[in-house]
């Protein structure tokens, strides 16, 4: 596997290459879905042994990503934010943060997504992700599915607004992989992430100022 990518990235040099905080395969079985890892000592040693596995032999930096949950284990001894902060500190891995992710697990497992994005150190966080999402309701539960297949709902474009008066701008990739829509209503979110990270701007100038250097 690794073989075929470092094949892929150097032919193609991208700026960014990352994964996910997940696992998809046992033995020669691979799932076409991310499966939840338990949040514990022995899962953050496996996962940090992977991600030096990995850099090493592509020779670059690689960012991992927050996934969107729907179950807990009961195993766990950390939180997911304190989990993922702490394999890129061991690992010298980066961090793409997936807003609608953060959203999407916060609802279904009744956490504080601020908080969440509070715990994100700024210069570890290299890239921001967006998405849509869907609600399903199971009997008296509802939750939510990362669906990649609609509009960035206004709870996530505020916690992006949030995200980026925490951390500061970063480069913002909208996803859109099913029920795809027009161009236009593509290009309008495009614009919207756009005016979101214009406007913050300013704030940032002004807290740069502030406190003398960047936080």
């Amino acid at each position: 596997h690794l073989e075929a990518l470092k094949k892929l990235v150097d032919r193609y040099q991208p700026t960014l290459l990352s994964e996910h905080l997940s696992w998809s395969r046992l033995g020669t079985t691979v799932s076409n879905d991310l499966l939840p890892i338990p949040y514990t000592p022995e899962s953050m040693n496996i996962f940090v042994n992977n991600i030096d596995q990995a850099q090493n032999y592509l020779g670059r930096q690689i960012l991992i990503e927050n996934p969107s949950s729907y179950l807990e284990f009961d195993d766990s001894v950390y939180n997911e934010a304190d989990f993922l902060v702490e394999v890129t500190r061991r690992s010298g891995a980066g961090i793409l943060l997936d807003v609608n992710n953060v959203f999407v697990s916060a609802c279904n497992h009744g956490f504080d997504p601020q908080q969440y994005i509070l715990t994100m150190p700024s210069s570890a966080v290299h890239e921001i992700h967006l998405a849509g999402h869907s609600i399903q309701n199971f009997g008296n539960n509802t939750i939510r599915i990362d669906d990649h297949g609609s509009k960035v709902s206004q709870e996530v474009w505020d916690l992006y607004r949030f995200s980026l008066s925490v951390l500061g701008n970063k480069p913002t990739l909208i996803e859109w992989d099913s029920n795809i829509p027009t161009w236009t209503d593509l290009f309008k979110q495009d614009k919207l992430a756009d005016t979101i990270l214009s406007d913050n701007e300013p704030q940032l100038l002004q807290e740069i100022h502030r406190q003398g250097s960047f936080f």
